[in-house]
């Protein structure tokens, strides 16, 4: 039996703390350092901290602070009248413009800041504004999956505090079961039938979650294993249902090659299409099996279900 696990940049990151460079900085806020530099120098925005090596590196408030002003920049507010706000002032016009506004940019800074300040109430507001005017499906494929990404360049740099991550996670994990509940059951005896999973030692199930609701939503039968599930379980699980199509996601790197692991996935799975994504998975170049797709977007997914549901009706 195949065993994955998360490899050591995992165990490092959970004992990390929430500083950044001002690159983290940039590829977060989507500033240019250089813009920050004269920010911090003209005005005072940023009030970095040096190490003992004198390498300068930023807090969780100054983060905040700039996600804060670039949602007011971005809607048309001069920098030299931003800096004359309280800190309590930005923060109230940011939550004013992110209940009213449906920019993506507006919307993913906000729930960036909801997860720094561990806010439920900010996220609630955020994500229940945007499935008003949005629809579900439009909240997470547009700002929910991107919103993750970002997440994902904070794990990456090592920027994002377990808890902080923990929280969010938990938040849009509960929208997203609650949709998948709400969805009626497949009446048609004929629609494909999806199972998805995650491999052993893969705990980040966001993404197959979300996958599972738009399947779901577009009438396909859906079989749901979760996280960190064995092979040789994924097997006994597939004798019993059959499921046409298998989808998993694979976010971190593991112990074993994915190349050797996604061979053993073919074999065991012969008599099924495979459906694969995740941030392990976007630059693969080796020669897939034959039953074997990598996607890379939500709505390249999206296509993949609604051309098999058609297909059975065909």
């Amino acid at each position: 039996m195949i065993k994955l696990f998360v490899d050591k940049r995992e165990f490092k990151r959970l004992s990390s703390l929430s500083t950044y460079s001002i690159k983290d900085l940039e590829k977060l806020s989507g500033i240019k350092a250089h813009t920050l530099r004269i920010w911090e120098q003209r005005y005072g925005v940023l009030k970095p901290q040096r190490t003992e090596s004198n390498i300068r590196y930023y807090s969780n408030e100054d983060l905040k602070k700039i996600l804060n002003i670039n949602i007011l920049n971005n809607h048309g507010i001069k920098i030299s009248k931003i800096v004359k706000l309280s800190d309590k002032e930005i923060s109230q016009k940011v939550i004013e413009l992110s209940q009213v506004n449906t920019a993506i940019d507006t919307q993913i800074d906000a729930l960036m800041l909801a997860m720094i300040e561990l806010d439920e109430l900010r996220f609630e507001q955020v994500v229940t504004s945007s499935i008003v005017q949005n629809g579900f499906e439009n909240t997470i494929s547009k700002i929910i999956f991107p919103f993750l990404k970002k997440i994902g360049v904070m794990w990456q740099t090592g920027a994002v505090n377990p808890a902080q991550e923990h929280f969010i996670s938990n938040l849009i994990r509960q929208k997203v079961i609650v949709g998948i509940d709400r969805l009626p059951y497949p009446t048609s005896k004929t629609a494909p039938r999806y199972m998805f999973f995650l491999p052993e030692g893969e705990l980040h199930e966001l993404s197959l979650l979300l996958y599972c609701y738009m399947a779901k939503a577009r009438g396909a039968h859906t079989i749901y294993l979760g996280q960190s599930v064995p092979l040789d379980d994924i097997q006994k699980v597939f004798n019993v249902r059959k499921p046409q199509f298998i989808v998993s996601v694979f976010t971190f790197s593991f112990q074993i090659e994915t190349e050797e692991y996604i061979k053993q996935l073919s074999k065991v799975l012969s008599e099924s299409t495979i459906l694969l994504s995740g941030f392990q998975l976007m630059e693969y170049k080796k020669k897939l099996p034959s039953n074997i797709k990598i996607f890379k977007e939500p709505e390249d997914f999206a296509k993949l279900v609604e051309d098999h549901i058609k297909a059975t009706i065909a």
